[in-house]
């Protein structure tokens, strides 16, 4: 085989491998990434009332069944509403948080460290319930971001405002115990905040939470 055929069949096996690294790492990047999460945990107005065996052993009657449009039935997470969330790192870290509500604007407890020229101050209360097998021990500062109506985020800032006290970092709450505090964000004035986000593992969990606001 000549010096010439050899390197041309080279060439050929380094080109195949660099294609097959490209394809595999596109493969990768299609099924990953975090997801967004919308769905509230089902509160107990709307779960059957327990004990209640008559209404669940009743036959259902031979009605037609009614159309629901599907907007009412994937209605997304509002302020109020408790989403289940799990992070990446370890299975035993799970929570129930809750968006408790949103103070816009909010007031700066130091009149020396107030919001920037143009800007304000906006409080979200948050409320976690360490639902896994570990106790709940991350910054919740870091873990959550609000979004204006133009799809725009703004991270946490560490002011502390009148709305209330914020958690403290670490955050430490124990297995099925719950912790509340607020997270401060710096916003431009006029903007139209209209969602709130939050998400376990220090904010680098693969779900994020989401809240309509309003």
């Amino acid at each position: 085989m000549s010096a010439t055929t050899r390197r041309t069949r080279r060439t050929a096996a380094l080109l195949a491998g660099a294609a097959l690294v490209v394809l595999t790492a596109t493969a990768c990047d299609s099924t990953g990434g975090p997801s967004v999460s919308t769905e509230a945990k089902q509160t107990a107005a709307s779960a059957p009332a327990a004990g209640d065996t008559a209404a669940a052993a009743k036959p259902a009657e031979n009605k037609p069944a009614e159309s629901k449009p599907a907007e009412a039935a994937k209605a997304p997470a509002k302020i109020g509403d408790t989403i289940a969330l799990k992070g990446t790192l370890e299975k035993g870290n799970t929570a129930d948080v809750t968006a408790v509500k949103v103070v816009d604007p909010a007031t700066s407890t130091n009149e020396y460290l107030t919001a920037a020229d143009g800007k304000h101050y906006v409080a979200v209360q948050f409320q976690i319930k360490a639902t896994g097998a570990k106790a709940y021990s991350e910054a919740p500062w870091s873990s959550a971001k609000v979004v204006d109506d133009q799809g725009q985020a703004y991270g946490p800032t560490l002011a502390e405002t009148k709305a209330g006290p914020s958690f403290q970092t670490p955050t430490n709450i124990a297995a099925g115990e719950t912790g509340k505090g607020f997270v401060v964000f710096e916003v431009p004035d006029g903007t139209k905040l209209d969602k709130v986000q939050f998400s376990l593992d220090n904010g680098f969990a693969d779900q994020v939470g989401q809240w309509k606001i309003g």
